[in-house]
């Protein structure tokens, strides 16, 4: 059984990978299991196929938490990291608590990318979560 991080570590790597590739979720997923010897569950499966038909609407609600930089010039990795934190925020709360999304993703940040990137992560969901409380 996966532990809610490896499964979201996971997620996070197929959805950026995706970005580059044309093969669906589970060629990808077959592919992974073979080359790096990890297995995903469905519900990785799901999860990623998921985010992948929400990609304009997440990057809609990141473009409007992220006023200096443009969705295009946004780095893969923190386009991946934040498509699969928003995603888990607005359609999985029953599964993963807000603070547990937002933490996960500044952990995936600091293991994928910069400095410069774990501070744009958390600044950008850092102001989409206080919009949330607003409303």
């Amino acid at each position: 059984m996966m532990t809610r991080h490896e499964i979201r570590e996971c997620e996070f790597l197929l959805i950026y990978e995706k970005m580059f590739r044309d093969e669906s979720v589970s060629e990808l997923i077959t592919q992974h299991e073979t080359d790096y010897e990890y297995k995903c569950d469905d519900e990785v499966e799901k999860t990623v196929e998921e985010v992948e038909s929400r990609a304009e609407e997440l990057d809609n609600v990141i473009a409007e938490f992220s006023p200096k930089r443009t969705v295009s010039r946004i780095p893969k990795v923190n386009l991946a990291i934040l498509r699969l934190a928003i995603f888990e925020i607005l359609y999985r709360k029953d599964v993963v608590p807000t603070n547990s999304a937002v933490n996960e993703a500044v952990g995936l940040a600091k293991a994928y990318g910069r400095e410069a990137d774990i501070r744009f992560v958390n600044g950008v969901l850092g102001a989409f979560t206080r919009s949330l409380k607003d409303e």
